[in-house]
């Protein structure tokens, strides 16, 4: 069951779902506050998205390609992928740090960057958002159409270079973070941070489910 959320929650979130985006939410929030500017940030990754998955002149190879620089635009993996490490981050060399980023990076878009002609019946509706008191953003989305219909999805943001940059993904309050989070922690304790890499480069030279 954890491997079908965890593939359903990177699915939805490492390609959003394409669709409509539109505001369902009570209540106005002002153009160019921390929450406007967040969820201004989810709505353009969703239309950019989109964009890509109606151009019929593109091959599955260059939607993807396509896809992956909106995401690394609009995602801070570097930030995602240390909160999945948690205190663990510091158990890995910088040589190691780096390595284990990319990997997890490419692991991810191996895994489910391929799947993104099965959610392109999807729309998305933005239908709130709240600021958290760590100075993140929370914007509060639902899936509309196939066969996820009614999932709600929540994207953390935190601001970044002057922008706002998703660091987290939960699907009916399942964060992609953590859950990642129990699985690498599970690989770490029994092999250190060398098992957790070689892990890594073994799924992205034969891409399937981490838990496999």
């Amino acid at each position: 069951m954890l491997r079908i959320v965890a593939a359903l929650i990177i699915a939805l979130s490492w390609i959003p779902a394409a669709g409509a985006v539109s505001e369902t939410s009570a209540g106005t929030v002002a153009v160019g506050s921390p929450e406007g500017q967040a969820r201004e940030v989810v709505e353009k990754t969703i239309s950019e998205v989109l964009g890509v998955l109606r151009n019929p002149e593109l091959s599955h190879e260059q939607r993807l390609s396509a896809i992956e620089t909106i995401v690394i635009g609009h995602f801070d993996l570097y930030t995602m992928s240390r909160y999945v490490l948690a205190r663990n981050w510091k158990r890995f060399s910088k040589e190691q740090q780096d390595e284990y980023v990319s990997s997890f990076r490419q692991y991810l878009s191996n895994n489910y960057g391929g799947r993104i002609s099965r959610y392109d019946q999807f729309g998305v509706d933005v239908t709130g958002s709240r600021s958290e008191s760590n100075g993140h953003v929370t914007v509060r989305t639902v899936v509309v159409g196939g066969e996820f219909a009614g999932a709600e999805l929540d994207y953390r943001l935190q601001p970044k270079e002057g922008t706002w940059k998703v660091i987290d993904v939960k699907i009916e309050g399942i964060s992609m973070v953590s859950n990642f989070r129990d699985q690498f922690k599970e690989v770490i304790g029994s092999g250190g941070p060398e098992l957790l890499l070689q892990k890594l480069q073994e799924k992205n030279a034969a891409p399937a489910s981490f838990d496999d």
